[in-house]
């Protein structure tokens, strides 16, 4: 049996992800190609790094997509169903969007793949029929599986999997590209999965069962995976690595050995504790990505991450850099208390604290999220065209204090300021942070933005002939 799994990427932003000089792999795709039986032959394709062909024909085919990549997917699903071979489709939105992804599929599943993957593969093989509506399929988890008036099946299992026993994601099914098509390192890991958090905008709460209840991975297991790597980085793709600082602690103690270099993501919660960052940085931790989000605590506090306390940044940076680690954080646009200062006012206050690297973007409500149903009963939602919900090249509803126009292009100002020469001068002298790999990120972006920004000029220009700004497509100094 031939199975061919495919991490889809959204193509208005692909441009963009391969300019990056530094990128890591998603765990989706190897892990579940680690709990396919061995009997499964397994292909795997990320756009990132390379094309699907449609035409070659598999036993099954199986795509992951976010909300900005599933229509692509759709037609990815489309080209090879025509051609007679079936489709699963999983993640964010399937799970998000479960009925409308089966109009393109012949299977869906929605949320953890870990107690419910065996089945639908089960399934396909001994070519199982069932009949229209639900039926109970795992009294033990309380799986399920719906059957559509259409035929297509869609999976669910309500019950949490566990991180005991994971098997170790298929780091052979990474493969690089082309020129710039490479991976920082071939080891996605998890330790912990959850986040105690539930920002209004944010899917974690949809896609994972009782997701404020963390759960956490043995840490001889972790350890164990990280050792079997012949890749100096790793990964973790957890969500908040951070949430329970002993455990986080314990982990970071048995890592120190192995004299690895790891990212992750953490909040602003747990790097307050300087034991945390201090063995994380003996540990091998280069960087954290953080969920910054905004320099206005009115609108952190509009959507629910007042855990985040802005006039903190300063000093907790400070205590970064002093560990020897870098920060990258997620800043947003786009909230209901951002006025058209707030654009000056974040390339201010992040120059002026030393930040090393910044994820910029639009502040997107995803279908099934807080923030998508306050502006959908406030009539505010203005594009359902799901490529568009990438944070990069569409504002999809109407802000409460400008208007869309303006949002995209302060937004694309204040991504060209903050990564223009002298910000990078200002901020990297203010860090000194890994330098070595530091300057050039910073250069990678301050050089992708130029093309990117005045594509994406002219995108709109074509789309609604509408003008854009001169402060949109300037390099400032």
């Amino acid at each position: 049996m031939k199975l061919l799994l495919i991490t889809a990427e959204d193509p208005l932003t692909l441009d963009a992800r391969t300019r990056e000089l530094i990128r890591f792999p998603q765990l989706t795709m190897p892990l579940l190609a680690a709990l396919t039986p061995e009997h499964w032959q397994v292909e795997h394709v990320d756009e990132i790094v390379e094309r699907v062909d449609t035409k070659q024909h598999f036993d099954l085919v199986g795509i992951t997509a976010a909300t900005p990549a599933a229509p692509h997917a759709y037609e990815l699903a489309d080209a090879f169903r025509a051609n007679g071979v079936p489709v699963v489709m999983g993640g964010p939105h399937a799970t998000l969007m479960p009925h409308e992804v089966a109009e393109h599929a012949d299977i869906v599943v929605m949320g953890e793949a870990e107690l419910i993957w065996s089945r639908v593969l089960q399934d396909v093989e001994c070519e199982k029929r069932y009949s229209s509506g639900s039926h109970s399929i795992d009294e033990k988890t309380g799986a399920t599986v719906e059957v559509l008036a259409n035929g297509t099946r869609i999976y669910r299992c309500p019950t949490r999997a566990t991180l005991e026993h994971l098997p170790r994601p298929r780091r052979d099914l990474v493969r690089d590209g082309g020129w710039n098509k490479w991976w920082a390192t071939k080891s996605p890991l998890i330790a912990t999965r959850g986040c105690i958090h539930q920002c209004d905008y944010c899917t974690i709460p949809l896609i994972y069962p009782q997701s404020r209840q963390m759960r956490y991975r043995p840490i001889g297991e972790v350890v164990a995976d990280v050792a079997a790597s012949p890749d100096k980085g790793i990964v973790f793709w957890d969500d908040n690595i951070g949430a329970n600082l002993n455990y986080a602690k314990d982990l970071f103690r048995a890592l120190a050995p192995l004299k690895k270099w790891w990212t992750s993501q953490t909040t602003m919660a747990s790097i307050r504790d300087d034991e945390f960052l201090q063995l994380a940085a003996k540990s091998g931790c280069k960087a954290f990505f953080v969920g910054l989000e905004s320099v206005s605590q009115s609108s952190l506090n509009g959507t629910h991450k007042g855990h985040n306390r802005v006039g903190d940044y300063r000093q907790l940076l400070q205590r970064f850099h002093a560990h020897g680690i870098a920060l990258q954080a997620g800043v947003m646009f786009g909230f209901d208390e951002d006025g058209q200062d707030i654009f000056a006012r974040t390339v201010d206050v992040l120059g002026d604290i030393g930040l090393d690297n910044a994820t910029i973007s639009l502040m997107v409500p995803y279908p099934g999220t807080p923030a998508f149903a306050k502006l959908s009963t406030e009539n505010r939602i203005i594009d359902l065209d799901w490529r568009h919900y990438n944070g990069k090249t569409h504002v999809v509803y109407r802000p409460r204090k400008m208007t869309p126009d303006e949002l995209m292009a302060g937004y694309e100002w204040a991504k060209m300021q903050f990564y223009s020469p002298s910000q990078i001068v200002k901020r990297l002298s203010i860090s000194r942070t890994g330098l070595w790999w530091n300057v050039p990120r910073n250069l990678g972006y301050m050089f992708g933005l130029t093309t990117e920004v005045r594509a994406r000029a002219a995108m709109h220009r074509k789309e609604s002939d509408l003008e854009i700004g001169d402060w949109g497509l300037e390099i400032g100094d």
